[in-house]
């Protein structure tokens, strides 16, 4: 398992470095008008940079470009809950990844420490949660064939109350300062 966390935290470290040297390239603005989405209840496609499922906001969604090689990637977004009642991000899937996990990443001190949430991101009534690098973020594992900036990639969000949303998500470099709206 350290072994694994060891990796994730190189992986995304060298994805940042990386990434830098073609952010501005593929990132001049919030890059968010790819991003498709489908909910359980609604199956048609929501183009934009934001989708409503039930109570829940979701926005700025994207999954990071990664290196030749890599078998790690990390996704980004914005849950907004505007309900009077708690929900809970419990679990994501792509048919691109065996498991999508849902990770933190803090530093303590000088160390940088990721692990992996088995109990979800709870998403308070409310209020807005953040997935985004060096935070709350969902990590694409085992990946087979690295995500391509460009390209898009499918994901299914599972929540506790409101359900299953399904997404499409753009790939893209490294967002400097994490510009979501």
């Amino acid at each position: 398992m350290k072994y694994l966390a060891t990796l994730a935290l190189c992986a995304a470290v060298l994805a940042a470095a990386a990434d830098r040297s073609y952010a501005q390239a593929g990132d001049a603005g919030s890059g968010n008008g790819a991003m498709h989405m489908h909910g359980s209840s609604d199956p048609a496609t929501a183009s934009g940079a934001s989708v409503k499922l039930g109570m829940l906001k979701i926005s700025g969604g994207y999954v990071r470009a990664m290196l030749p090689g890599q078998p790690v990637g990390g996704c980004y977004l914005v849950i907004r809950n505007t309900g009077s009642e708690n929900d809970r991000l419990v679990s994501a899937s792509s048919p691109l990844s065996p498991a999508v996990e849902i990770h933190e990443m803090s530093m303590q001190g000088q160390i940088m420490k990721m692990r992996r949430l088995d109990g979800g991101i709870s998403v308070p009534a409310g209020q807005t949660v953040e997935l985004k690098p060096s935070g709350l973020h969902l990590m694409f594992t085992k990946v087979a064939t690295p995500f391509k900036q460009g390209e898009s990639v499918p994901l299914t969000l599972n929540f506790e109350h409101t359900g299953r949303l399904e997404l499409s998500l753009p790939v893209e470099a490294f967002r400097p300062g994490n510009q979501h709206n």
